[in-house]
């Protein structure tokens, strides 16, 4: 019975040391972590400065980041208005539709990056689809094929 006792004592003892080692560390980590300790305005203007790859690297450093990068339109947005110049039409629709920015740049970000490198003429003495790369082929709409197509008429 004693032993019984004593065990219990240790596990307790060992579960109250694990509980103030997690404490000091999440202490640790809330002072290193700027967007727990500034105000909502001035940790999305630094976050504002970073490119897309950056701010989606930022979005998985921790929880509260990931809330603030994800759950912040604002910080989306001038992407997406950079691709609009290529995918007008996409990203028009997709606001009438009632996405969020950045749902808007995920739905687009690839598929504007392959329509730039076709409507600047990249392809256009490609002889055989055997010659197209396949890794960065994008699958297109019939409106946007024709946009692409236009462009090579001009050419």
């Amino acid at each position: 019975m004693q032993k019984n006792s004593k065990r219990s004592n240790n596990s307790r003892v060992s579960h109250t040391d694990w509980n103030s080692v997690d404490a000091k560390n999440e202490k640790h980590e809330s002072q290193n972590n700027f967007v727990d300790l500034l105000p909502e305005e001035i940790s999305l203007q630094i976050f504002s400065q970073l490119d897309i790859w950056s701010l989606c690297k930022a979005s998985l450093t921790c929880r509260s980041w990931n809330d603030t990068v994800r759950n912040n339109d604002s910080l989306w947005k001038p992407h997406c208005m950079t691709l609009r110049a290529v995918c007008r039409r996409e990203i028009d629709d997709d606001l009438e539709s009632g996405y969020s920015w950045r749902v808007i740049l995920l739905r687009n970000y690839q598929k504007s990056k392959v329509k730039h490198e076709w409507l600047s003429g990249r392809y256009s003495n490609i002889c055989s689809s055997i010659s197209l790369p396949e890794k960065i082929m994008y699958p297109m709409d019939a409106d946007t094929w024709g946009e692409i197509l236009e462009a090579e008429l001009e050419r």
